[in-house]
């Protein structure tokens, strides 16, 4: 789809939610994850869509398959980006390169149920998430493009179930004009 194209979707959809802001909500798409063996577990979408997941070798699995940690990695570098070609296409910014590289630390321990030394509990959850966007866009002043990054990450539904829960760190590095 060109850019003009998706713009005039999205302000379409726009126009009638304006009007029919009860239309907005709707129900999600579910995600089905059915155990297959050991710690290999397969997600399906209803358009029968496979993702299977599997632990590292050093945690029982076989390694041969994305950890569940990284999919969520994957949904918000994905989120993000098209969030982003979605705001520069309404706002008539060209994109020539985008790309979101997500990257996070975690405790294993928190994942094995393991407590601290001082029997803390230690959380399964990512230790740290940072989203880092390399975005280039010929003739778009630097603060245009980290303007729209910013308002993009806003409205980025899977970012925005993490942050402020989990304190995303944000980085842009942008090629302007």
């Amino acid at each position: 789809m060109a850019a003009q194209d998706l713009s005039q979707a999205i302000e379409r959809v726009r126009s009638v939610l304006a009007r029919r802001p009860a239309a907005a909500l709707h129900a999600d798409e579910p995600a089905v994850a059915a155990w297959e063996d050991d710690t290999r577990v397969t997600v399906s979408h209803a358009n029968a869509t496979q993702i299977s997941t599997d632990m590292p070798v050093e945690i029982g699995g076989a390694g041969n398959e994305v950890t569940p940690g990284w999919l969520l990695r994957a949904s918000l570098a994905s989120c993000l980006a098209t969030r982003i070609a979605m705001e520069a296409a309404v706002s008539g910014v060209r994109i020539k390169r985008l790309t979101v590289h997500a990257q996070g630390t975690s405790d294993v321990r928190g994942l094995l149920g393991m407590e601290g030394a001082s029997g803390e509990t230690i959380t399964a959850a990512p230790c740290t998430l940072e989203l880092q966007v390399s975005l280039e866009a010929p003739a778009i002043p630097e603060a245009q493009l980290r303007a729209l990054v910013d308002r993009s990450y806003r409205c980025s539904p899977v970012c925005a179930a993490l942050d402020p829960a989990l304190r995303v760190a944000l980085t842009i590095e942008v090629a302007g004009g």
